[in-house]
């Protein structure tokens, strides 16, 4: 009898062995390279680099998390990856120059800014097909976006004409357009829906905005070049990455002060964090690396090197928005 249990004691941690172990990946956009490189989260290593659509800026999940989307901007494309694991599921071709990407909270609307073709494309999302219902017109570099949490709006700033503007998602019109300050980048709202927040690259600070009267309430200072936001899932802070003076800063969206700094070398740019909240991962654009921080310190811990220029990053056990 004992002879017989060990015998099966031993079946079953063979096939507990042999079972695949997957990590969790991290996926990083390479946009001078054309590349993705994925990254074992729990040892650092760049475990495969491989070749996508020219100039991968931005990157996003479907609304049910089943693909990961690349957006190709100067491929005029997008890729679809495994987001557990970054294998590439399929491409969908003809979307016209897709610098950043976005779905409505709804899940109706798919949009994506047109930034070397001045216009803003928005299409119908049945769940898996996108259908084009408008392109519309912009002056000059539309960038980034945010949109309402009813999906009514989506607000696009354009670092051309340093301006933003809101669009009206169900007739695909301009709502209306604000100048701000010098080359806006980031966009993003109070959790309330009460104010934008928007990252001015050229005066170092972020505008907060009463979108409703169109009136800018404060401007908070931040750091030089600052550009992209990403919430600390709180429901009360956010973070604002300063690609010049290197510094990612920590806003209270609450009392719209800055609170905190963390030094962050080579130009950082977008962020990730874990669903735990305590590592944010963030690319840095000049020097060819991600930075991995401990949030609680406020110290990076790891410097990764992945390709030129990387951009945008995810992985899938990412902290909720």
């Amino acid at each position: 009898m004992l002879r017989h249990l060990g015998s099966a004691c031993a079946v079953l941690v063979a096939l507990w062995s042999a079972a695949p172990v997957h990590a969790t990946v991290v996926v990083v956009l390479n946009s001078r390279d054309a590349t993705v490189s994925l990254i074992d989260q729990d040892t650092f290593k760049v475990t495969d680099t491989f070749s996508v659509g020219k100039e991968p800026h931005h990157l996003m999940a479907t609304p049910d998390n089943k693909s990961l989307i690349v957006a190709s901007a100067a491929g005029d494309e997008l890729v679809f990856l495994d987001p557990a694991t970054g294998e590439i599921q399929r491409r969908v071709k003809n979307i016209a120059d897709p610098y950043q990407i976005g779905f409505s909270p709804d899940q109706k609307w798919f949009v994506a800014n047109a930034l070397r073709l001045d216009r803003v494309d928005i299409y119908r999302y049945d769940g898996k097909d996108m259908t084009l219902a408008k392109r519309v017109p912009l002056p000059k570099l539309p960038s980034h976006m945010a949109f309402t949490a009813d999906s009514s709006t989506v607000f696009i700033t354009q670092q051309g004409s340093d301006e933003i503007s809101a669009i009206d998602l169900a007739t695909q019109t301009i709502k209306w357009t604000m100048p701000v300050g010098k080359l806006p980048a980031g966009i993003t709202l109070t959790p309330d829906d009460k104010y934008l927040m928007v990252g001015i690259m050229g005066s170092d600070v972020v505008e907060v905005i009463d979108w409703r009267t169109q009136k800018v309430v404060k401007r908070i200072k931040a750091g030089a070049g600052t550009h992209n936001f990403h919430p600390k899932s709180d429901g009360r802070h956010m973070f604002v990455s300063n690609r010049v003076s290197n510094t990612i800063n920590l806003i209270d969206m609450k009392t719209l002060e800055n609170v905190g700094t963390i030094n962050v070398p080579g130009g950082p740019d977008c962020m990730e964090l874990t669903a735990d909240g305590k590592t944010l991962w963030v690319t840095l654009r000049w020097i060819k690396k991600v930075a991995v921080i401990d949030v609680a310190s406020r110290k990076v811990i790891k410097l990764i090197p992945v390709g030129r220029s990387p951009h945008g990053v995810y992985f899938i056990n990412r902290a909720a928005s």
